[in-house]
């Protein structure tokens, strides 16, 4: 059985907590477990392109480290564009911070699931567990998520305890030697990004941190997997 609460907290917005982390989430939200994916996003079908947080977790593996990841998270990505061309993502920011007394590997990419959408990368290491969380949204309408992304990363917790993995059934944790995700990038329609406003930096927000990921460690091409899925559906 899964462990999963969607609690009311202050105004319409509600508690999200599974196996290893929680976080306040938007009240017309709501999180569906996608294989080992945790995929959230809005009730609105008129929304649910805009927008999108995924949470993944693994064991932590030889190649798991806050070093890996942060450089990993330094490099722009280079992903198809709307046409089948290799565009590049720009790295807008990246550092390690805490968040609720835990560290984390903080980044934000222009560009690096799909094109025209800022992925915020939050990942994190506790005891035999890696953990990633990202927020993807068009940048057309990142200011309109602005805020509530804000809310979601500074109420970011990891609960993990070190009885996750027996019995394993607690949680959708994949093992060590395994990637998380996969290397899909689809076209999606009106996402070639050239106009929209452009996001605050992670600087702006309170605290200090770092973000995460990729290749053979913590691999999840979040904002792709998402789409492809709804347009399979």
């Amino acid at each position: 059985m899964f462990i999963l609460f969607l609690l009311p907290v202050q105004g319409q917005a509600k508690l999200f907590r599974n196996a290893y982390v929680q976080f306040e989430l938007p009240g017309q939200w709501d999180c569906q477990l996608e294989g080992t994916e945790w995929v959230c996003a809005s009730q609105n079908k008129s929304d649910s392109r805009e927008s999108i947080i995924i949470l993944t977790a693994k064991e932590v593996g030889p190649q798991d480290s806050f070093a890996a990841y942060e450089s990993y998270l330094r490099a722009p990505k280079q992903v198809p564009n709307t046409t089948g061309k290799p565009a590049v993502s720009v790295v807008k920011s990246i550092r390690q911070r805490k968040i609720n007394d835990h560290p984390w590997v903080d980044a934000l990419h222009m560009g690096s699931e799909i094109p025209g959408y800022y992925t915020r990368y939050l990942a994190t290491i506790k005891d035999k567990l890696a953990i990633l969380v990202t927020l993807s949204a068009h940048q057309k309408y990142y200011t309109k998520y602005s805020s509530d992304y804000f809310k979601a990363v500074e109420s970011l917790r990891v609960v993990a305890s070190k009885e996750l993995f027996a019995p394993r059934e607690l949680a959708p944790v994949k093992p060590s030697g395994e990637s998380i995700g996969g290397n899909v990038n689809p076209s999606i329609p009106g996402s070639d990004g050239a106009d929209g406003n452009g996001p605050p930096p992670p600087e702006a927000e309170s605290g200090s941190g770092s973000l995460f990921l990729g290749g053979g460690i913590l691999l999840l091409v979040a904002a792709a997997y998402f789409f492809l899925k709804k347009k399979k559906s």
